[in-house]
């Protein structure tokens, strides 16, 4: 599932500078994931970075974009691509996997 970001955001901006892919903007009195551009962290986190660093846990994952590891590390691996930064599944960089 991609995630998104509720409206309970307090639009502190903590998650905005955590997101890996860019993905999390200001929109509306709230931040928004894009959510053709969050992978999840898969690829290079063991966990979704907004969501750790959100203090009211509102990156939470939407229920309407149920996704798979596979294509959330496809995307992940297209986007960081253009950076000239490979990525690999592990442990260390997939929720999906992480113990």
């Amino acid at each position: 599932m991609a995630t998104m970001i509720t409206d309970d955001c307090i639009a502190c901006g903590a998650c905005e500078g955590e997101c890996p892919n860019d993905a999390i903007s200001f929109a509306d009195e709230i931040f928004a994931i894009d959510a053709d551009l969050c992978s999840e962290c898969v690829g290079l986190y063991e966990t979704q970075q907004c969501a750790d660093a959100c203090p009211i846990e509102c990156c939470v994952p939407d229920p309407d974009r149920t996704e798979r590891e596979a294509e959330l590390f496809e995307r992940a691996s297209g986007i960081h691509a253009s950076r000239g930064v490979t990525l690999e599944l592990g442990e260390s960089t997939s929720h999906f996997r992480a113990a």
